[in-house]
């Protein structure tokens, strides 16, 4: 699904998509764009923040709101850090700077959607708890004293990850690799604020704070209770 507000871009990532076999969507405004993302035939969306009738912040928050578990990679403008920021927090998986290379979307999506894709084959570990933590990795629901937390494609990633690898420090590289995908290009920061919004959602209290540790200079390790 392409929501984009500009023909030129939204025609090139159509046709792009389509000589790769994808079968696209096209929506031109915010409110369009909305309803037809509902879709749960869908299985990505491409999102532009400034789009007529709601922008794309709206959009995502009404859509994960709304329980849509959907994917989502937001297009954002060339250095405006706080688009991204606001893009993660609002639920996104990923984002793309304007103006970007068609290969490297693609190459995103397709590390989303694998990862969207990956299930484990013994059911026995197909779900974790730990204290108050249910993760549920089948149903991809993390739940936390029975209640629901939604969490994005890349956090889910993230944790799922940190969790299969307790107890062992995971470098950043090594997150990004396995989380994004190695033909993916992304900076370290980018899991940092991944991380962090992960950890919010996860609680602070004193239950809860030391399930993900932040080992300065290196990266990350899971603690489970």
């Amino acid at each position: 699904m392409i929501i984009e507000d500009e023909e030129s871009i939204s025609m090139a990532l159509e046709d792009d998509f389509r000589v790769e076999n994808y079968d696209v969507e096209v929506a031109s405004d915010g409110i369009d764009g909305l309803a037809k993302a509902a879709d749960p035939e869908i299985d990505l969306i491409i999102l532009d923040i400034m789009l007529p009738g709601m922008n794309g912040f709206e959009i995502c928050k009404k859509l994960r709101n709304q329980g849509i578990k959907t994917p989502i990679i937001m297009l954002t403008a060339k250095g405006e850090e706080i688009d991204r920021v606001l893009g993660l927090e609002f639920g996104a998986d990923d984002y793309v700077t304007k103006p970007f290379s068609p290969r490297e979307l693609q190459a995103r999506v397709k590390a989303v959607l694998r990862r969207m894709e990956k299930e484990p084959d013994d059911v026995e570990e197909n779900l974790f708890r730990s204290g108050e933590l249910e993760v549920d990795y089948l149903q991809y629901e993390c739940r936390i004293s029975g209640s629901k937390v939604n969490l994005t494609a890349h956090e889910f990633g993230l944790l799922k990850y940190l969790i299969q690898n307790r107890e062992r420090v995971i470098n950043r590289d090594e997150l990004l690799d396995e989380v994004w995908g190695k033909d993916v290009v992304v900076s370290v920061r980018t899991i940092d604020t991944h991380m962090a919004n992960l950890r919010k959602k996860l609680g602070e209290d004193p239950f809860r704070s030391g399930l993900i540790r932040s080992i300065r200079g290196v990266g990350y390790k899971f603690s489970p209770e």
